[in-house]
């Protein structure tokens, strides 16, 4: 995995990558995932780092922990993952976003034809 340079602390950026495999379909739920040690080694980064990554990821509801067994990716993950992302772009982001598209002078129509053809080509 390569990490962003952006400002986002790399147990964040862990956790975002285990949510992008929920979300992408490539984890689903009642899978185990790597033990902490396997993931560190598999990232090349400390334990503790993933440690706090699997921290941050159940606190949200997102993955389990069976003592002696493992964590597990919960039932609803890919709902709670969704509903967390869309509060943060809501909160966060898409005043940036809005402010570009004045900035530049992006007409309503013009960003619906845009996202229409950015949808027809997935």
């Amino acid at each position: 995995m390569t990490f962003n340079d952006n400002n986002k602390a790399i147990y964040l950026q862990i956790a975002d990558k285990l949510c992008d495999d929920v979300m992408l379909g490539a984890t689903k739920s009642g899978d185990r995932i790597p033990s902490v040690r396997e993931y560190a080694a598999h990232l090349e980064v400390n334990a503790n780092t993933v440690m706090r990554s699997y921290e941050y990821l159940e606190r949200n509801g997102i993955i389990f922990n069976r003592r002696g067994i493992g964590f597990f990716i919960a039932e609803n993950a890919r709902e709670t993952i969704l509903a967390i992302r869309r509060e943060s772009f809501f909160n966060e982001e898409i005043h940036y976003f809005l402010r570009q598209l004045m900035t530049l002078g992006i007409s309503p129509d013009e960003l619906k034809t845009i996202y229409s053809n950015y949808l027809n080509r997935k």
